[in-house]
C-alpha cells in the first residue's frame, strides 16, 4: 500500500509543469531574480530588450517590493524600485544615452510642458551623472527610495542622486508611460 501510493506521488510529481524562476535571461544576459535597495528586497517584475532598429542596446528589468502589472499605477507608486539596465551593445556613448533619456523625457511630459521646465535642472543633473560610454556589460542601476529619489549606479558604483518622487515619476515613464521608448521592453517590464 505504501510503495503503491510512493509510486503515484512520484508520478503526480513528475507531471507537473515546472515552476519558472523568477530571474531573466534576456539578449543573453541574466538579470538577478532580486536587488537590493537601501533595505527593500526588490523582485523582477520583468525584463525585455531595448532596441534600437536591429540592435539589442541592452537588457532592462524592472524591480518592485512585489509583482504589478498595471504601468500607472507604478509610476505613481512611492515605494522603492529600481531600473536595471544591462548593456549588450558595445560602446553606445554618453551623448547617445542622454539623447536618449531626454526624448523619453520629452514623451513623458507630453501636453504638460511647464511640468518639464520645473524640472529643468534635475534632468540636467540626472543626465550629466551619464559622461562615460556604455560598454558591453555594463550595468546601469536606478533605484528610487522614497525620501531620497533616484540614485544612479553604474556598476555598482554610485554616481548620484536626483531628489523628487516628480522626477521618479517623470524617469519611470520613459519606460513605462504611455510613449515609452521601446513597446516590447515595456510589456517584458510589466511581464506580459
Amino acid at each position: 500500500m505504501i510503495r503503491h501510493l510512493v509510486v503515484l506521488l512520484i508520478s503526480f510529481l513528475l507531471i507537473l509543469p515546472a515552476t519558472p524562476g523568477l530571474s531573466a535571461e534576456i539578449g543573453g544576459v541574466k538579470l538577478p531574480d532580486t536587488l537590493k535597495a537601501g533595505d527593500a528586497e526588490l523582485v523582477l517584475n520583468g525584463a525585455g530588450l531595448r532596441k534600437k532598429f536591429f540592435i539589442k542596446v541592452y537588457a532592462g528589468g524592472l524591480y518592485l517590493p512585489e509583482k504589478m502589472g498595471d504601468p500607472k499605477a507604478i509610476i505613481a507608486a512611492e515605494e522603492p524600485m529600481a531600473i536595471r539596465m544591462h548593456f549588450i551593445y558595445d560602446g553606445v556613448s554618453a551623448e547617445k544615452l542622454v539623447e536618449a533619456f531626454n526624448e523619453g523625457f520629452e514623451n513623458a511630459f507630453e501636453g504638460n510642458p511647464s511640468a518639464k521646465e520645473g524640472m529643468k535642472d534635475r534632468i540636467a543633473a540626472f543626465n550629466a551623472l551619464f559622461d562615460k560610454e556604455a560598454k558591453e556589460g555594463d550595468l546601469y542601476d536606478l533605484v528610487y527610495l522614497p525620501n531620497r529619489g533616484v540614485t544612479v549606479f553604474q556598476n555598482d558604483a554610485e554616481r548620484g542622486t536626483v531628489q523628487g518622487l516628480d522626477f521618479k515619476r517623470a524617469l519611470f515613464a520613459v519606460w513605462l508611460g504611455d510613449e515609452p521608448a521601446d513597446g516590447g521592453l515595456k510589456k517584458g517590464m510589466l511581464g506580459k
